[in-house]
């Protein structure tokens, strides 16, 4: 298990190499990552490129034993390079370029900076590939901030089109160029993006400006790869949750040899259950959700790229955000988010950034030690979770998580709802560009609710042998993958589908048939209208439905006018129009079954229809009568053995009443027996190897 921070000498305005090191060790740091922003002082002119100053530093760390990754250190150029080449600065529309001053700044596909960018890649991994320090490596850095309109990477655009569609005649057709008078003659026709209303022509842009990226993390491990000694592993590092505006996490996670997130969280009260309304505002602004159920949920995504093992490069030391975002943890989430990490198969926890930078844009984002050096709160808290990782790491290490229920991720439908969104703002009239990302969560917080196990997991891959699959508006798909869907179902799996799913193709055309088109005869209902809905209504359970409508369930957002045909429905609308609809339907479908839920279900719906459809998949909570704020999960590690972590999200000591299995707590190396009350201490967490 990979344990440490990303360490940054070229920052710190005395030397403390000596300091760090041994503090490094009282921590239990075993790993740091660093060189990431090194471009302009290992290259202060063009040409001119001296890394000697890195040498000391990697030396300390071999002798120390503390492994190090390099990181290529392309996302943030140099002056000289802006004022040499001002046409590389990325373009956000046509003409307008932006400025100096930040970073991932560059258009990363212009000849002149891809030419300085080897060169500095070939300096650093030609250097220090045979450095015993160096066990991996990471290509640049959360790549895909920037939607790129450089006139170059527009060209590139009309010749990806123009190899992928043939003629125009046949984009005519495709994207129905006929209205408004926009079909073309020539390729030449074609308008810049930034003008554009077309939402097959901006679902065609955008899954172009992911290859983009991905292409050029691809090129850029060709490169470190020439350099790499075999033993060495190559990464990238996603910006956590649904990640940058440019960057497919499945895609990059092909290019790589193993997948990196930076899943920054909620902290304090924002990692309660229940979560109080209150802890929205004490979360950066950049930040949109709070809850514990956001760091399993970063979590799943790491694993979800190549369905294996992750690297955490980066998350919360002492605080994360500008000066008005200070909200460190309080004692022991350290651990339990860490543990939940690992619980999820991270192989590495890495917190930005080890000693907090007294200059720069992130002045007050707080590392493992505050501005003055000295162990802290912080210091002291990670330091016993690096401590008890250096004892157990072997056993923590390659963990595989026992999943029973996955979500489905489109990146194709998060792109175009983006472009046209179906939802507002909450009680506004704005429409909520983060329409796919929001149904999607309130999915996922169902699943988390209802004490589910959970795998995000993508089209392309195997996700046919989980019992339940959420599928969260899947707007933008082929045929194919709804005929696989409805086979899904029919083999015997649980098909849970939202309202949006297949309503559109992968051009992200409205079907002319009736919705849910190809879908329709699995779930047996469909429908001819739908609504916004400008307040949440009360649900209420139809009559002869198992189903138990809880308190307080509410239907929000959304409306689907469900006709159902052969469907039972599990619940109503509890209004004077929006009654005659139901909300949700089920039906068994050949071995398996279908729910289709026609709105957007707030907490307490969501998750009670998560347990029911668990429930008639055969699935049970891992442990009955869990108090509320407590969570179970599992899985199996090298040695076979099968790990309960526990963790209780809560500020007041709770009692699990029963273990189903005999066991000894992996920290305390106490022996707990089957049916024993295990008690939990405030935010605590407990790692069971069961016998």
């Amino acid at each position: 298990m990979l344990f440490g921070a990303s360490y940054y000498r070229e920052y710190q305005p005395y030397d403390r190499l000596a300091e760090d090191i041994r503090l490094m060790g009282e921590a239990g740091v075993n790993f740091v990552r660093m060189g990431d922003s090194i471009w302009s002082l290992s290259e202060p002119e063009d040409g001119r490129i001296d890394l000697a100053w890195l040498d000391p530093v990697l030396d300390a760390l071999a002798e120390a034993g503390i492994q190090a990754a390099l990181v290529t250190p392309t996302y943030a150029i140099p002056p000289w390079l802006h004022r040499k080449h001002p046409e590389l600065m990325a373009h956000r529309a046509t003409g307008q370029a932006v400025g100096f001053g930040g970073r991932q700044n560059a258009d990363f596909t212009h000849p002149a900076y891809r030419y300085h960018a080897e060169r500095i890649i070939r300096a650093v991994a030609g250097r220090f590939a045979a450095h015993p320090a160096v066990v991996g490596w990471q290509v640049d850095n959360e790549t895909g901030n920037e939607i790129l309109h450089n006139p170059n990477v527009f060209a590139r655009f009309v010749d990806a089109l123009r190899r992928d569609f043939g003629t125009v005649d046949r984009l005519n057709e495709v994207w129905g160029l006929n209205y408004w008078s926009h079909r073309l003659h020539d390729w030449a026709d074609l308008w810049t993006p930034d003008s554009n209303t077309n939402p097959g022509y901006d679902l065609a842009w955008r899954r172009f400006q992911d290859g983009l990226t991905t292409e050029f993390l691809a090129w850029q491990v060709g490169i470190v790869k020439e350099y790499a000694r075999p033993d060495q592993w190559v990464t990238q590092d996603l910006a956590g949750g649904h990640g940058r505006p440019a960057s497919d996490r499945y895609e990059v996670a092909q290019v790589v040899d193993v997948l990196s997130e930076n899943p920054y969280h909620p902290t304090q009260d924002g990692l309660a259950i229940p979560t109080p309304e209150s802890a929205s505002a004490g979360v950066p602004e950049w930040m949109p959700e709070v809850g514990p159920w956001t760091v399993s949920f970063r979590g799943d995504l790491g694993r979800s790229g190549r369905q294996t093992n992750f690297f955490v490069t980066e998350t919360n030391a002492l605080g994360v955000g500008g000066p008005a975002a200070n909200y460190p943890a309080y004692d022991n989430q350290w651990r339990q988010v860490a543990y939940t990490f690992i619980s999820r198969g991270a192989n590495a926890i890495v917190y930005w950034p080890w000693q907090t930078i007294p200059y720069g844009a992130e002045t007050f984002w707080g590392g493992m030690l505050p501005h003055d050096g000295a162990p802290n709160r912080c210091f002291r808290e990670l330091s016993r979770l690096g401590r008890e990782l250096r004892r157990h790491g072997d056993r923590l290490t390659g963990l595989e998580p026992e999943a029973e229920v996955g979500l489905l991720y489109s990146q194709a439908s998060k792109h175009a709802l983006r472009f046209q969104p179906c939802l507002t703002l909450p009680g506004q009239a704005t429409p909520d560009r983060r329409s796919y990302e929001r149904i999607f969560d309130a999915c996922y917080r169902a699943c988390f609710d209802a004490g589910a196990q959970t795998a995000i997991v993508h089209p392309a891959q195997a996700w046919e042998g989980l019992p339940v699959l959420v599928v969260p508006a899947l707007y933008a798909a082929e045929d194919a993958l709804l005929d696989r869907l409805v086979g899904y179902a029919e083999g015997g799996g649980h098909l849970l589908l939202t309202f949006k799913s297949g309503y559109a193709d992968e051009y992200a055309r409205a079907r002319w048939r009736r919705a849910p088109d190809v879908l329709r005869p699995a779930i047996g209902a469909a429908y001819g209208e739908y609504s916004n809905l400008a307040q949440p209504l009360a649900v209420r359970a139809a009559e002869g439905s198992d189903f138990a409508v809880p308190e307080g369930a509410r239907a929000e957002a959304w409306a689907d006018g469900l006709e159902p045909e052969g469907a039972a429905p599990l619940a109503f609308y509890d209004h004077p129009h929006f009654g005659r609809w139901p909300a949700v339907t089920s039906q068994p479908f050949g071995r398996g079954r279908v729910t289709y839920v026609g709105t957007l279900p707030n907490p307490a719906l969501g998750a009670a229809l998560a347990g029911w459809v668990m429930a008639q998949a055969g699935l049970s909570p891992r442990i009955a009568d869990l108090p509320e704020p407590v969570r179970a999960a599992t899985a199996r590690n090298r040695l076979g053995e099968r790990l309960w972590f526990l963790t209780s999200w809560s500020a007041t000591e709770q009692t699990v009443p029963a273990l189903p299995a005999a066991g000894v707590d992996l920290l305390t190396d106490e022996p707990v027996g089957p049916g024993d009350p295990l008690a939990l201490g405030p935010w605590d967490v407990r790692i069971l190897v069961e016998r």
